[in-house]
């Protein structure tokens, strides 16, 4: 099967799923750290009448929201898609108003990286956006800033955020009291710092030349940047300089109401002091055999700064198990990202992983 249904994630769901594309140019001066174009590609799901139909949605397709994109860079299609309905109207009428989650990718990745989680949102009655992170994301080379400068992510959400609410389609539709936001990997500390926590550079650099250093501290993904060792090592241009400066400040997003984060990165990049100010809800989620990102010192450091946050670790998942299902031709081909281990059902984890963001965010962004 090359699609999946939406409804896979459990329950019938009452909504078909619509998705668009848009390429949103913030006016603020920001920092768009090497990326090859200064604009802000982001996917937006959102709920379309059941009676909507699905059409063949495949990148291929001209009129088709969704880029053609492929880990390997073969060619060949990677990923399971969702059956969409690209660019159908919104469901409701001129007065319904939905929830919006904002979606960030992990490292290297595209918006598109947990379509089977937005989807499984947008049949449910949310609008969830995606962004392609400027520098850091598949569809374009890999930048040394994009790569380096993980705070500066946030600031991805938070001008989207801007962009869809002044959106003609979306932003009328949009409850500006009912937003949320979850992450994967490197997105799920996207999303943490949304939420309020603040980001200790020197703590983790200190952590990745101690004995203690794990396989966080070297992201297979950093293959893709060009001269990769001395890229990372090289000291630290101008404007890397004023980016670092103020990778401790808060990027709280006042308007983000509580935060889901899948497998999140870059746990040694906080301390006690970094979750101070969050007080929104938190749900942390991680594989038990994730050795790309170890639980240890990532998502139980973090949970263990945030009593108040729960904690579900999924028996036996893998970090790329939270990626899309991969199609078969590509499992054996791209073992790493593809394959998981004896008795991991991956769209059993999705299936388990939407419910449970079902469930939190339809508890915290109730009415």
């Amino acid at each position: 099967m090359a699609c999946a249904s939406a409804a896979d994630a459990g329950e019938a769901a009452p909504w078909h799923v619509g998705l668009a594309s848009r390429s949103f140019h913030p006016a603020a001066e920001r920092n768009w750290r090497g990326a090859a174009s200064e604009q802000l590609v982001t996917q937006v799901w959102y709920p379309v009448a059941p009676d909507t139909p699905y059409a063949p949605n495949t990148p291929e397709s001209p009129e088709s929201p969704r880029p053609p994109h492929d880990t390997a860079s073969s060619g060949e299609p990677v990923f399971r898609h969702l059956s969409v309905a690209s660019n159908a109207p919104l469901a409701g009428d001129a007065g319904a108003r939905y929830p919006l989650v904002l979606l960030s990718h992990g490292t290297g990745g595209t918006a598109n990286d947990q379509e089977w989680l937005a989807g499984a949102l947008a049949a449910h009655g949310y609008i969830v956006a995606a962004v392609n992170h400027p520098g850091n994301n598949l569809l374009a080379p890999l930048t040394r800033e994009g790569f380096l400068l993980w705070w500066e992510r946030a600031t991805d959400l938070s001008n989207v955020l801007d962009a869809l609410l002044a959106d003609p389609q979306f932003g009328p539709h949009i409850d500006r009291s009912r937003i949320g936001a979850a992450g994967f990997s490197l997105g799920g500390y996207t999303v943490l710092e949304l939420a309020g926590a603040r980001t200790d550079v020197q703590a983790f650099d200190a952590f990745c030349h101690s004995p203690a250093a794990d396989a966080i501290c070297h992201p297979p993904e950093v293959k893709r940047l060009a001269g990769a060792a001395s890229a990372v090592a090289a000291p630290p241009t101008p404007a890397m300089r004023d980016s670092l400066a103020h990778s401790g400040d808060s990027l709280r997003d006042a308007r983000v109401r509580a935060v889901f984060a899948i497998a999140p990165a870059l746990g040694e990049a906080f301390d006690a002091q970094s979750f101070k100010d969050v007080t929104i809800p938190v749900a942390l989620m991680a594989g038990t055999a994730d050795i790309t990102v170890p639980p240890d010192t990532n998502v139980r450091r973090i949970a263990g700064f945030l009593p108040q946050a729960s904690l579900t670790m999924v028996p036996d998942a893998s970090h790329y198990t939270f990626l899309a299902t991969c199609l078969p031709g590509a499992v054996e081909r791209l073992a790493r990202v593809c394959k998981d281990g004896p008795g991991v059902d991956r769209d059993a984890v999705h299936a388990l992983a939407a419910k449970e963001a079902l469930t939190f965010f339809g508890r915290n962004l109730a009415n």
